[in-house]
């Protein structure tokens, strides 16, 4: 039994609330369960100075926690004058996983910047951030697209992520708080909406697996990732 009382391919409850900021290209608040992210996407007129000339877009992200995200406050990294090594890592995955589905030469040279705060967290916040920034993102696009910034659409396809882990034994989807700490292996799937993998992250955290569980896993991730592309879908309109 999940501590949630969930099945274990069954997902936490996933709501995603457009246009939740005034002045972002795009915005929305993506709910999971009790892990509740707020994502906004700045469109800027240049790309990064090392892509200068080359005609390409560049997407990029930032991911932060408020302190009362979780349990006990945690220290703003500001305060800290530096980001954790954990922060840095997951910003990096939610720019890449993004980039991902992004034609560059159709974005022309600008960046679009989306920023992933953590309101609440109960586990999964990093596949949160990239599922509602793709939703932030899309709409960012949209706005260019509307005023002609762009001739042609430069997002190729969704993209969302989901956990999956073995928990008490048994492959379970969409890992909570609870799950999360107490799983014996701990997995995030990054795909498109057509199913293809961006990315993996696996690791045996008490236990080995096996090439067969994994494979469960994987399974259970498809079915997830289908539900949030519906989710997204319906967000958007």
């Amino acid at each position: 039994m999940r501590p949630s009382g969930r099945k274990i391919g069954e997902m936490r409850a996933v709501s995603i609330e457009t246009g939740v900021t005034k002045h972002a290209e795009g915005s929305c608040l993506i709910r999971m369960g009790d892990t509740h992210v707020l994502c906004t996407a700045t469109i800027e007129d240049k790309a990064p100075s090392f892509l200068k000339g080359s005609g390409l877009g560049w997407v990029t992200a930032e991911y932060g926690m408020l302190p009362r995200a979780t349990h006990t406050r945690g220290r703003r990294e500001a305060a800290a004058g530096k980001q954790s090594g954990r922060t840095q890592e997951i910003q990096r995955l939610i720019g890449r996983s993004l980039r991902a589905g992004i034609d560059r030469v159709a974005l022309g040279e600008r960046q679009i910047v989306v920023d992933c705060d953590v309101i609440q967290a109960d586990g999964g916040t990093r596949c949160a951030s990239i599922t509602g920034g793709w939703v932030a993102l899309r709409m960012a696009v949209n706005k260019l697209l509307k005023v002609g910034a762009v001739t042609s659409d430069p997002i190729l396809d969704h993209v969302a992520a989901v956990s999956c882990g073995i928990y008490a034994g048994q492959p379970v989807l969409d890992l909570d708080y609870a799950e999360d700490s107490e799983a014996g292996t701990d997995g995030n799937f990054i795909m498109t909406g057509a199913g293809r993998l961006i990315e993996v992250q696996m690791s045996a955290e008490g236990a080995t697996f096996s090439r067969a569980e994994m494979t469960e896993l994987l399974d259970l991730a498809e079915a997830g990732v289908s539900e949030l592309v519906a989710a997204q879908k319906a967000a958007l309109g």
